[in-house]
């Protein structure tokens, strides 16, 4: 049902609205910030729709953070405080915490056959390619990955995927969004 509220989404929205309130920011502001429509937003903060993972991305650019922090503020506000999850449209982030400090493994179907804009975050990102055939634009530079394959993507690094032959590929990332400082 298209009415319907999504859970996962709601708790992200959550996470948005009150960041954004926090930060005095109306939401034709964060619009003007993200290039989105302040209806989308308010759509995706009322859990009523799901960011993709560019939409996201430019939501949490807006705010002055990432997607991943996104979800892990999202994994912070759940009732179990080790283990949280959180959805976006193509895929799906699981959070996990322990002594080791906090690493984000998401699993994302990823559909596009060109490429779309650069990402771009502070954390590095181990990619392990599931199914499928997948080109990786990486600074410029294009690797092929095969099911089976891995790559570290630095952190800072400009990077973006898209499909090799046209079918859709799943691929893991493993983030490390905080971690363990040496006592």
């Amino acid at each position: 049902m298209a009415d319907e509220v999504d859970q996962q989404a709601l708790r992200l929205g959550t996470v948005i609205r009150r960041m954004r309130r926090e930060q005095g920011l109306t939401l034709k502001q964060l619009a003007a910030r993200t290039g989105l429509s302040h209806p989308f937003l308010s759509q995706v903060e009322r859990g009523r729709a799901r960011a993709r993972f560019a939409s996201l991305d430019a939501i949490a650019r807006g705010l002055g953070t990432t997607q991943f922090a996104l979800f892990a503020m999202v994994a912070d506000s759940d009732e179990n405080p080790t283990h949280g999850t959180a959805r976006v449209a193509d895929g799906e982030a699981h959070t996990f915490r322990g002594d080791f400090g906090r690493f984000d493994p998401i699993e994302l179907l990823i559909v596009d056959t060109e490429f779309r804009d650069y990402y771009s975050h502070v954390e590095e990102e181990f990619c392990y390619l599931l199914e499928g055939t997948a080109w990786l634009d990486l600074d410029g530079e294009l690797h092929l990955l095969r099911a089976g394959d891995a790559i570290l993507v630095p952190s800072n690094a400009k990077h973006r995927w898209k499909t090799a032959d046209g079918k859709p590929f799943r691929q893991l990332f493993v983030k490390n969004l905080a971690p363990q400082e040496d006592s």
